[in-house]
């Protein structure tokens, strides 16, 4: 335990640039250490792009295929005996779901205890929380995660992104947005109190940085109305009389707003254009069918009237752009028809951090050509509350049924 506080308060007091070079000191001192590498996952969590010393990116490594992947993609430490004697540990680096990359760190074999290794991830979550606070005054961190140049528009879309996972006791979310190292528009977001969780998945007009300035306007006019501590309805009211206030009409976003009680399961929909909501309960694929609202900015002072629906303990709710459920096939198969259902199927048993992933493969499988347009998918898996009225014992069976 002392030697775990002292590699944390080494990092706290470490410049943010320095962080690796910080860890590398304190854990050959303390534990013996041969090596210590930080991999940070790409935008498009396809790779892991090694951090240098010099804070330098080298040849990526992918995530497919690999033992720091393997790590990555488990979220379970990985080890294994390399020649002379020497074990390496892959540890995974994650912060609330998060997942930033995996912490190498190569020591002798007489010194890879279990309680050794204990300390090890415990230090990797440690470096993932102190990541978050140096990406403030740092981009080193940052342009080591950029497999290849990100464009103008793109750049300002990740600036605005929350995350690509979070997870809390009665959720946890995936997200992921293609291509992603260029933009067309769409976006996504989310906040949780002690009470609700709300999501937003927008998608704008146009191309560009015109859509990323679109997207920038509506989302911040929808953060603003929510930190107000109004209801989606009025979030919706308020972003669109701020897009329509700057556009006239001439530009708008299709959005669709989710507000869960984290008591009871209960949400809250506000269908304002495109983006599709598709539920698996069970083993049953099924689309969520809202009644569609103007999008945002479309018309002056549009109202907006909230539906209600509920999530179960197990469930499993996507949100797909119409990137993902409008494209077709070189036949012309849409590919909402049938592959959507049965990707989603497929996939049931993954986590839902990795279900976008999942989802966006074989999205490019099915069209077999590159998009014009951005392809984006939210995944929510509800867990429910403990101890909960509402996970009783029929739903505590259709919950051991669903997706976890």
């Amino acid at each position: 335990m002392t030697q775990r506080l002292g590699v944390a308060r080494a990092l706290q007091a470490s410049p943010p640039h320095a962080l690796v070079d910080t860890l590398r000191e304190v854990l050959a001192e303390g534990y013996g250490a041969l090596s210590v590498e930080l991999l940070l996952a790409d935008h498009g969590a396809t790779a892991l792009a090694p951090f240098g010393a010099a804070g330098a990116a080298a040849t990526p490594v992918p995530v497919a295929n690999s033992a720091e992947g393997r790590a990555f993609g488990s979220q379970q430490p990985r080890s294994r005996t390399r020649q002379g004697g020497i074990v390496e540990h892959h540890l995974p680096v994650t912060v609330r779901g998060e997942r930033t990359g995996v912490l190498t760190v190569r020591l002798p074999v007489e010194r890879s205890l279990p309680e050794a290794v204990d300390d090890l991830v415990h230090v990797a979550g440690v470096l993932g929380h102190e990541l978050l606070v140096a990406e403030r005054d740092t981009d080193v961190y940052r342009r080591a995660r950029r497999i290849s140049r990100l464009s103008l528009a793109a750049e300002m879309q990740w600036q605005l992104l929350p995350a690509s996972a979070c997870s809390a006791a009665e959720y946890a979310i995936g997200a992921q947005l293609e291509p992603a190292y260029d933009s067309h528009g769409d976006n996504y977001d989310w906040a949780s109190d002690a009470d609700e969780l709300t999501l937003a998945v927008t998608d704008g007009t146009g191309t560009g940085v015109a859509a990323s300035m679109l997207t920038h306007l509506a989302v911040n006019a929808l953060r603003n109305a929510r930190r107000a501590g109004i209801g989606i309805e009025d979030q919706a009211a308020l972003a669109d009389q701020a897009v329509y206030a700057q556009y006239r009409g001439a530009a708008h976003v299709s959005t669709l707003l989710l507000c869960f009680d984290l008591a009871n399961g209960r949400v809250q929909a506000v269908d304002a254009g495109s983006p599709q909501l598709w539920r698996l309960r069970r083993r049953t694929v099924e689309r969520i069918e809202l009644d569609g609202q103007m999008p945002l900015g479309m018309f002056e002072e549009t109202h907006y009237k909230p539906q209600e629906f509920e999530v179960l303990p197990g469930d499993r709710l996507l949100i797909v752009s119409d990137g993902v459920y409008g494209a077709r096939s070189p036949r012309g198969e849409a590919y909402v028809e049938r592959a959507l259902a049965r990707t989603i199927h497929a996939g049931r048993l993954l986590p839902a951090a990795d279900v976008p992933r999942a989802v966006l493969r074989d999205l490019a499988a099915h069209r077999d050509a590159a998009s014009p347009d951005d392809s984006l998918v939210l995944c929510v898996d509800w867990f429910g509350r403990q101890g909960d009225p509402a996970a009783g014992p029929g739903r505590a069976a259709d919950a051991g049924d669903g997706p976890l």
